[in-house]
C-alpha cells in the first residue's frame, strides 16, 4: 500500500478503481499558418462560429444542470464569447496569419497570463480560459471534448485538475469519489463535489500519476488516498456506508444533547436548490446568492424578472427565516453592466457592496424586487449585503433596507476588519452572517483557490476561530439584554466538527450545502452545550490550524466512526 496525503474537502469513504482524467486537447503546432484557400476574414469567422458554438453548448448544459453547477456552467459559457479573448486571437489571425487553432491558443495563454497576474480570483479565471480555449479547439477540429472518462461502472476519478465545466457535470452514480493533484479547499471540485455528496481529496500530490484500474482507499474527511487498500481499510469502508444512512435524513430542529436548539439552514443559489433544501428539512435559509439572476447576461434583469426568482424561493419556506444577499458581483464574478475588468486586484477591489458606490441604483433596485417578493409570501425574510467593512457601510444598507420596506437588515462578516469592529457594527444592523470562505482568504492573505496555500487557507486556523467569537462578542455588545444574532454561512458550517466549535462559541445558526444537514445534526447531538463550549475553547486555544482540528476531533470519537 502506498498512502497519499491531500486536504478532505468531502467526508465520504470509498474504495474503487481510479480512472483519470484524458489527455488534454493537443497544443496545434507552433506558428500554425491558416489554410491557403482561406482568407484571413474567413478564418476570423470560423473561430468566432466555434466560440459561438462551445459557448451555446456549455449553456445548454447550465440549463439542465442547475445549482451550483449551472452557476460555474454559465460562467464558463460567458468566458467561451469572451471579447478580449475572441479580440486578441482575431488579432492574431490578420497580424499572423495564424491558424484559428493556433490563434485562439496563444490568445488564451495572453488571456490566462493576463489574469493570472491580477492575482486573487481573477487568477482562478484563468483556468476557465484553459478549459474554453481547448474546447474552441476541439470545435475548430471536429474533435470531441476531453471530459469525464466513460464507464459503464463507478470509478474515482483522478486528474491533476478538473475543469469547471467537467465538474459540474459529474454523474454521482458513476463517478463515486474525486482526487486532485492541485486544488484547494475552496476550488470548484471542492464546492461541487461538497453539493453532490462525493467522498472528494484536492492537494494529493501523485493521485494524477496513478495508473487506471489501480484499486484506492479514499476517506473525504482525512484526505487520505491509499493504493492497493487491504482488507482493515475494506472494513472501514463498509463501517461508513452501515453508519452513513443515518445521516441522509434530517429531520429538524437540530439540537445539542441537551436541547439547546442551533437552527441548521440551507445555502441556495435559485429556486430549484431551495426546493429541495425544503424537501431535505432545512429549518430556513442562511444564504441566498442572487447572482443567478444576474450572471451571464449583458444587462441587469428587469424588476418583475427578479420578483419572480425571489418569490419561489420565498415561497419554499413559508413560515420559515430566509435570508437573502444582495448581488455579490466583482472579483471572480463580473458583470459587463456593473464591474470593471481592468482592476489591479479585483479580490480587494469593488466588489458586493461596494459596486454602489460606482454603479448607484443597480441595490436600490434589487432591494425594491426583494421587498416586493416578500410582500405577502409567508417567509421571514432577512437581507445581508456582502463585503461590508465599515460602520458607516453597515449604516448606509441599513438605511437603504428600511427605505424600501425591508425590516431586517443585516451584514456579512467577510474581512478581518468587520469582525474586529462588530460591536459597533452591529449597532446598525440586526444580525451578520459570518462567510467563513472569505474570512479565512482574506485573514490570512490567502488565496482560496490555490492547493499550495490549502494549509493557510483553513477555517480552523486559530485567527479565524478567534474572529468568529469577536464577531459573536460583537453582538452580545451590541444587543444588550439580547444579543444580535450572528450565524456561519460559509463552507466551514458544513464541516460537523468546525459545527460543534462554532456552535461553542455561541454562534447563533449554520447554513450549509442540504446535503450535510444530516451529519452536523447528528454530530452536534452527541454533546452538550458546556461540551461544546469546551471544545471550543480548547481548539481556538491551539498554535496551529492542524492542533485545532485534532484537538476537536479527538473529543468527538463519533466522527471516526461515522466516517466524518
Amino acid at each position: 500500500m502506498e498512502t497519499i496525503n491531500g486536504v478532505g474537502v468531502s467526508p465520504g469513504r470509498i474504495i474503487g478503481p481510479v480512472l483519470q482524467m484524458p489527455p488534454p486537447v493537443h497544443e496545434p503546432a507552433p506558428g500554425e499558418r491558416l489554410n491557403p484557400e482561406r482568407t484571413t476574414d474567413d478564418e476570423t469567422d470560423r473561430l468566432k462560429q466555434a466560440a459561438t458554438a462551445v459557448q451555446a453548448e456549455l449553456k445548454a448544459r447550465a440549463a439542465a444542470a442547475g445549482g451550483d453547477a449551472a452557476g460555474v456552467l454559465e460562467a464558463t459559457a460567458q468566458m467561451a464569447a469572451d471579447p478580449m479573448l475572441i479580440k486578441a486571437a482575431g488579432n492574431f489571425i490578420s497580424t499572423q496569419q495564424h491558424s484559428a487553432e493556433r490563434a485562439v491558443w496563444d490568445a488564451g495563454e495572453q488571456v490566462a497570463e493576463t489574469l493570472k497576474g491580477l492575482g486573487g480570483y481573477m487568477a482562478e479565471r484563468a483556468t476557465d480560459v484553459h478549459d474554453v480555449r481547448a474546447r474552441i479547439v476541439a470545435e475548430l477540429r471536429g474533435m470531441p471534448v476531453p471530459g469525464i472518462p466513460a464507464s459503464d461502472t463507478p470509478f474515482v476519478l483522478a486528474a491533476q485538475d478538473l475543469a469547471p465545466a467537467d465538474t459540474a457535470t459529474l454523474d454521482p452514480s458513476i463517478v463515486v469519489g474525486l482526487a486532485t493533484s492541485s486544488g484547494g479547499p475552496q476550488s470548484h471540485t471542492a464546492i461541487l463535489a461538497r453539493a453532490l455528496g462525493l467522498p472528494a481529496v484536492v492537494a494529493a500530490r501523485g493521485v494524477d500519476q496513478i495508473p487506471d484500474g489501480a484499486e484506492v482507499y479514499l476517506d473525504g474527511a482525512t484526505g487520505e488516498v491509499v493504493t492497493h487498500p487491504d482488507a482493515s481499510l475494506q472494513s472501514r469502508v463498509q463501517t461508513w456506508r452501515e453508519h452513513s444512512a443515518s445521516l441522509k435524513a434530517f429531520e429538524g430542529p437540530a439540537t445539542t444533547a441537551d436541547g439547546h436548539h442551533v437552527p441548521l439552514l440551507a445555502n441556495v443559489g435559485n429556486p430549484q436548490d431551495a426546493s429541495a433544501a425544503a424537501v431535505a428539512g432545512a429549518e430556513g435559509v442562511g444564504l441566498l446568492r442572487t447572482e443567478f439572476c444576474f450572471l451571464g447576461r449583458d444587462t441587469e434583469p428587469d424588476h418583475q424578472e427578479q420578483v419572480d426568482q425571489y418569490r419561489a424561493v420565498f415561497d419554499a419556506f413559508a413560515g420559515r427565516k430566509v435570508v437573502i444577499r444582495t448581488l455579490d458581483a466583482g472579483a471572480d464574478k463580473p458583470l459587463p453592466f456593473l464591474t470593471n475588468t481592468d482592476e489591479p486586484n479585483p479580490a480587494l477591489g469593488v466588489r458586493g457592496f461596494r459596486t454602489d458606490m460606482t454603479t448607484p441604483g443597480v441595490l436600490e433596485r434589487q432591494l425594491t424586487a426583494i421587498a416586493a417578493a416578500a410582500e405577502g409570501s409567508g417567509a421571514d425574510v432577512w437581507v445581508m449585503a456582502p463585503m461590508i467593512s465599515t460602520r458607516d457601510e453597515a449604516a448606509a444598507f441599513a438605511a437603504l433596507c428600511r427605505a424600501n420596506g425591508l425590516k431586517t437588515p443585516g451584514i456579512m462578516v467577510e474581512v478581518p476588519s468587520a469582525a474586529i469592529a462588530a460591536g459597533q457594527l452591529l449597532e446598525k444592523v440586526d444580525f451578520a452572517s459570518l462567510g467563513t470562505n472569505d474570512l479565512t482568504q482574506y485573514t490570512m492573505a490567502a488565496d482560496r483557490q490555490l492547493g499550495e496555500l490549502a494549509g493557510l487557507n483553513d477555517p480552523w486556523q486559530p485567527a479565524v476561530l478567534r474572529l468568529v467569537a469577536m464577531t459573536v462578542d460583537g453582538g452580545k455588545a451590541a444587543g444588550g439584554q439580547e444579543a444580535k444574532p450572528v450565524g456561519v454561512c460559509g463552507e466551514a458550517a458544513a464541516d460537523p466538527a468546525l459545527a460543534v466549535v462554532l456552535a461553542g462559541l455561541g454562534v447563533s445558526s449554520l447554513s450549509m450545502t442540504a446535503r450535510a444537514l444530516g451529519a452536523v445534526s447528528t454530530v452536534l447531538k452527541s454533546v452538550t452545550l458546556t461540551e461544546a463550549q469546551d471544545i471550543a475553547a480548547e481548539a481556538s486555544g491551539q498554535p496551529t490550524a492542524e492542533a485545532a482540528k485534532h484537538s476537536a476531533r479527538s473529543r468527538l470519537p463519533i466522527l471516526d466512526e461515522l466516517g466524518l
